[in-house]
């Protein structure tokens, strides 16, 4: 060995020392981001669900601008960005505001700016909405800001799976489709059973795996998931539910279109590239595709604030350049031999 590698070697003590300290530290920050079981499966905690009303149509058309329900979102969100893609999808402009909230990595909050009324954050709005303590101040958030200045702001709903029905019963002035037709809610919710844990929740539970068994586990779940839906898809598509867009579908959406960006390098969603699902491929091509959907998908964004954020998974706080998002979703997928 020479004398510069003799120089620059760490004894052995030295290194087993410092792993065990940094996994001891890493598992007291992982706690707080995610906690997980004895086995060290990740496990998000809990929703809850209000009872969520939705406004009469007549009433709400004699509202103001300012007295309109608001839908707060984040851009990195995926839960969030559901219930954005419905509102887009709809056209709800009309009757319901939307408002985009910011990621603040420093503090671990959303922020509001321009502030909303008066609050520069969603903890001091969900604060002046009376809501307790233990209901979590994230996006998405729908709430009803009252009639007049000094009314008090109810909140109506902030559980992605909730609003996203919420919302497609909202009151339109448009002819806005039905994303949960009656004769096809049965196979809707089947997909939203295998969906929400081993996809939606599936790329988390990858990322967020403290041991090598809880991350296998994952991954085979969130990988033999996306192989069900590219035999459904292959079968019955274009959508999951056969010729209709329906809420399945827009489940599914913010997941897959952040695979590349976030998922894949960040959470370890490796074991195979989306390309080799070329049903799939194809259909998140034709869905980004929609009218409006788009608007709603920034990439850049993405990335600052999942690598930014979740700074146990990347301590040096780094953001990695990432591949163009229209070039990859556009692209045909390469023939598989």
């Amino acid at each position: 060995m020479s004398k510069r590698g003799t120089l620059m070697s760490i004894p052995p003590f030295v290194v087993t020392t410092a792993r065990k300290g940094w996994k001891w530290q890493w598992n007291q920050l992982m706690n707080a981001l995610a906690p997980a079981d004895k086995q060290g499966n990740y496990c998000r905690p809990a929703s809850q669900y209000l009872n969520a009303v939705i406004p009469n149509e007549d009433e709400l058309k004699t509202r103001s601008e300012r007295q309109l329900p608001k839908l707060i979102v984040g851009r990195s969100c995926p839960w969030a960005h559901r219930t954005w893609l419905v509102y887009q999808l709809r056209g709800l402009e009309a009757n319901l505001s939307l408002f985009l909230a910011k990621a603040d990595h420093e503090g671990g909050r959303w922020q509001l700016d321009p502030p909303l009324m008066g609050c520069n954050s969603l903890l001091a709005l969900y604060k002046l909405c009376g809501t307790p303590p233990s209901n979590r101040a994230t996006v998405p958030t729908l709430l009803d800001p009252g009639l007049t200045p000094y009314s008090k702001p109810q909140l109506i709903s902030n559980e992605s799976a909730q609003l996203v029905e919420l919302l497609n019963q909202w009151p339109t002035t448009n002819n806005a489709p039905d994303l949960s037709p009656k004769r096809l809610q049965s196979e809707i919710q089947n997909w939203q059973e295998l969906l929400q844990n081993a996809v939606n929740d599936g790329v988390y539970r990858c990322g967020f795996a403290r041991t090598q068994t809880a991350y296998d586990k994952a991954c085979t779940e969130l990988f033999n998931a996306l192989q069900e839906v590219e035999k459904n898809l292959s079968k019955s598509g274009p959508w999951l539910c056969g010729n209709q867009l329906t809420l399945a579908d827009i489940r599914l959406f913010p997941t897959l279109i952040r695979w590349e960006m976030v998922y894949v390098p960040l959470f370890g969603c490796t074991k195979q590239p989306l390309w080799s699902f070329p049903n799939l491929w194809r259909w998140r091509q034709r869905f980004l595709a929609l009218p409006k959907v788009s608007q709603t998908c920034n990439s850049f964004t993405w990335r600052k604030d999942y690598f930014q954020a979740l700074f146990p998974l990347r301590p040096n706080n780094i953001v990695p350049a990432g591949p163009d998002l229209a070039k990859i979703v556009n692209a045909a997928p390469p023939e598989i031999k």
